[in-house]
């Protein structure tokens, strides 16, 4: 069964994550069991596993059959991107001064924003140590060219932050960079490994690519609209920061000048470091109305929803069917009904 193998694989995947991390330190075993928190929803290495399982089988096989195997390069890569990811998480709670992260304490809110940068340094360079192992070397040039394309894209958005006249062609460049690079890379990778077609390879990359996007898409309706308790992580943070996300840019490209001024003057107070807690708050509660009520809100699922679609066209014009198949079709839906 599918499930089992996956299940079996995550397993491993935790554990040489786990092992990876240790050190003869207490201290800094210490954070590396904290960060063990922060792993939530495994989906780049689910993506790295159940694409193994989907590709078309190899070595002069029917290409309508499925491999359905994992290797151990198949473990190593997807741990390497989930030590990645986490390393981008901790960073990326000190940029926003986050304070909760899966229903905890952020490794910067826990201890100091120097030893945050530390721990994330410290997950990269095993990230690397691991990627040492790799049978192909090429497999690791793979993953550091995705790595170096997500610290682009979020030095992109740093460049950009309190850029109210944002467009949508670079908000998209930038979540394609930041988040949608290691997704497609991590199905690419599986099919690299496997052994598959250039085409079958690319259209796994593609496909991860369109579902990292509506993720990121997803993630930044929550920040505006969803529920701290519910999505287990501090929210509103895009907006303390002045990062313009693609509901905002769609109130302020299609509504009227008057409503157009009056949130350009809300997102310019929330930027304020001395605005109060509850005032805060309260012009979040305000800006999610204004959104749902422009359709701001529904516009952005919509998008969302259309990457969707396409990701899943890519899967079933370019894998045979199997139950790997059907996993990464419901990985993709998935994306659309979460609300955390």
């Amino acid at each position: 069964m599918i499930s089992e193998q996956l299940a079996d694989d995550l397993a491993d995947v935790e554990a040489r994550f786990a092992a990876e991390l240790q050190s003869d330190l207490d201290c800094v075993n210490d954070l590396a069991a904290h960060i063990e928190r922060y792993r939530g929803k495994m989906l780049r290495p689910t993506l790295v596993l159940v694409s193994a399982l989907a590709c078309p089988a190899s070595q002069g096989e029917g290409e309508s059959e499925t491999a359905n195997a994992t290797t151990e390069a198949h473990r190593i890569i997807a741990t390497v991107a989930e030590m990645v990811h986490m390393a981008t998480l901790v960073h990326d709670d000190i940029l926003d001064e986050a304070e909760i992260r899966r229903k905890g304490k952020t490794i910067n809110n826990l201890t100091t924003n120097e030893t945050a940068v530390m721990l994330g340094d410290y997950l990269i360079s095993h990230a690397y140590h691991l990627c040492s192992t790799l049978p192909d070397v090429q497999l690791a040039r793979m993953i550091a060219n995705a790595t170096n394309t997500v610290c682009e894209g979020e030095l992109y958005q740093l460049h950009n932050r309190g850029n109210f006249e944002l467009s949508e062609e670079v908000y998209f460049e930038i979540i394609r960079r930041k988040t949608a690079s290691l997704c497609g890379m991590c199905c690419k990778l599986a099919g690299y490994i496997s052994k598959t077609k250039d085409a079958v390879a690319d259209a796994l990359y593609a496909y991860g690519e369109k579902l990292g996007i509506a993720f990121q898409i997803v993630d930044d309706v929550l920040d505006l609209t969803g529920d701290e308790q519910t999505v287990g992580k501090s929210l509103g943070r895009d907006l303390e920061k002045s990062k313009l996300t693609l509901p905002l840019i769609h109130y302020r490209d299609t509504a009227g000048e008057s409503d157009r001024a009056e949130m350009i003057d809300l997102l310019q107070q929330q930027a304020q470091v001395d605005l109060s807690i509850d005032m805060r708050s309260m012009q979040v509660s305000e800006i999610a109305v204004r959104l749902r009520e422009h359709g701001s809100v529904d516009y952005a699922r919509v998008k969302a929803a259309e990457l969707i679609e396409q990701a899943k066209q890519l899967v079933c014009d370019n894998l045979p069917e199997s139950s790997a198949r059907d996993l990464l079709l419901s990985m993709a839906d998935a994306v659309l009904s979460r609300d955390f």
